[in-house]
């Protein structure tokens, strides 16, 4: 039976609706597909940004808590330099009082005239030579060749030999000397300082530790000794 041309329009316009209607479809599926891959790529996106940003101030962070420790330390030595420094000063200020309560030993002529005498005999026994020279202040002069005989005699007990002393006269010590003497032999080749301030240097570079120990208290930290 032959269709009329209603019934074929009928039919066209029944599948252009049915078309439209799959197309509609199909566009709402991609475009929900289109939606979801933008917000999974969006949040992929995101994510891996969030990331970065947590890494980038998490370094950071580690590069501030670094430099506080630094400056931390780098203060702390600071700290401990000056506490030495002062220390160390305070060791100083305590050798000075020394030295200058040693130069009063050279106002009592008994006593300084006996130290006298031990310090030219300590040289002597150090230089072993049988023509010495002595240095010392010019007003000193007196004093040292008072005992001259009496040491040289007291050498000779002790060494069988005997020595010759003369003062230099050419190079006496500074008047700002402390006191002591210098022994010289051989046209000045061979010296030995025995003046109070190198005894005194002597001695305190010996008890030094325990002037620190006794100013300030013993070390914990402090293995070994100077």
């Amino acid at each position: 039976m032959a269709l009329s041309d209603a019934d074929v329009q009928k039919q066209i316009k029944h599948m252009m609706a049915f078309i439209e209607q799959e197309a509609n479809e199909k566009a709402e599926e991609i475009d929900a597909k289109a939606e979801e891959e933008f917000n999974i790529e969006k949040g992929r996106l995101v994510q891996q940004q969030r990331l970065k940003i947590m890494e980038y101030y998490e370094k950071k962070e580690k590069q501030v808590e670094l430099q506080k420790k630094i400056q931390s330390s780098n203060m702390l030595n600071q700290a401990r330099l000056k506490v030495l420094k002062v220390r160390e000063d305070h060791v100083r200020n305590v050798l000075e009082e020394a030295r200058k309560r040693l130069g009063e030993v050279t106002n009592n002529s008994a006593k300084y005239k006996e130290i006298l005498s031990t310090l030219i005999l300590q040289a002597l026994y150090q230089l072993f030579e049988s023509n010495v020279s002595v240095r010392c202040r010019a007003q000193d002069k007196s004093l040292v060749e008072s005992v001259f005989s009496e040491t040289a005699a007291t050498y000779k007990t002790n060494t069988g030999k005997d020595i010759n002393l003369k003062i230099d006269n050419e190079n006496p010590l500074p008047a700002d000397t402390t006191g002591g003497v210098d022994l010289v032999a051989h046209q000045g080749k061979i010296r030995i300082c025995n003046t109070l301030e190198a005894r005194l240097e002597l001695i305190a570079q010996q008890l030094v530790p325990e002037i620190r120990t006794a100013l300030f208290g013993r070390n914990v930290n402090r293995k070994f000794n100077d």
